[in-house]
């Protein structure tokens, strides 16, 4: 089983924070209405849409909230048409980051998130600059608060269910499988009462970078910081992490 990674620690905890602010409500509403216009308004038809149904409930968007993305996205509501790109660049200390883009405006948001990049020590890239540097993997995150098994029954329970690996973060443990089977590996820990915080397929680094200089650290998380409070960004992947020197200062 992975280790502790310090950075997830930090965004573990920033997620919980943010999550009483609207705007989070508002990307998981984005994220319904673009899934349910991809694959249609049903989640037992749509995985998409049933990922970002279940997440968003697991935030607790409110029902009518989701009812009214998903009207949105099959066309029984006005709303923006979404366009989804990936934008790659660097951060201080040569960290590799990528953001998911869902914007109606791609010359706005282009321009917004360049200027990001650049007012904070870092560079956006051409396409495929950093995306070399990631795996894509099916993630699922099983938050300890509520978990009423022990550690290695729930690790034994995920590896015959065909996960790939579990990391053991402060608060979570997050599980890893290949983006093909996730739903299965999903679907057993709900059978077998494990409760499932958030489920998606994500972009995992296959080396991390570690940083080990408070102030070098400190503006990296700045960066990703922007990045993730910006309206058209969805999810912001890095591959940095933070030295053990670090995980106990105020960041």
């Amino acid at each position: 089983m992975s280790g502790h990674s310090k950075w997830a620690n930090i965004k573990h905890k920033k997620a919980k924070t943010d999550a009483v602010k609207g705007r989070v409500f508002t990307k998981l509403a984005r994220e319904i209405t673009v899934a349910a216009r991809a694959g249609g308004g049903d989640p037992n038809g749509n995985f998409r849409l049933k990922i970002a149904v279940d997440n968003a409930k697991a935030a607790n968007l409110p029902n009518d909230n989701i009812q009214r993305a998903i009207q949105k996205g099959v066309g029984g509501g006005e709303g923006a048409d979404y366009e989804e790109l990936r934008y790659e660049g660097y951060g201080p200390g040569g960290v590799a980051i990528m953001a998911d883009i869902m914007t109606d405006n791609r010359n706005r948001t282009a321009s917004e998130t360049r200027h990001i990049f650049s007012k904070n020590g870092g560079n956006l890239g051409e396409s495929g600059s950093v995306n070399w540097m990631f795996t894509e993997k099916g993630q699922i995150s099983v938050s300890k608060e509520d978990l009423a098994v022990k550690e290695d029954d729930l690790m034994l329970l995920v590896l015959e269910a065909g996960a790939e690996d579990m990391e053991d973060q402060d608060e979570s443990y997050e599980i890893y499988t290949d983006p093909s089977n996730m739903q299965e590996v999903r679907q057993i820990l709900l059978d077998g009462g494990i409760p499932i915080e958030n489920a998606a397929v994500n972009l995992i680094p296959n080396n991390k970078v570690e940083i080990s200089d408070i102030e070098q650290a400190k503006k990296v998380i700045k960066l990703i910081d922007l990045l993730e409070n910006h309206d058209d960004v969805q999810n912001v992947y890095t591959n940095f992490d933070l030295a053990d020197s670090l995980a106990e200062e105020d960041l």
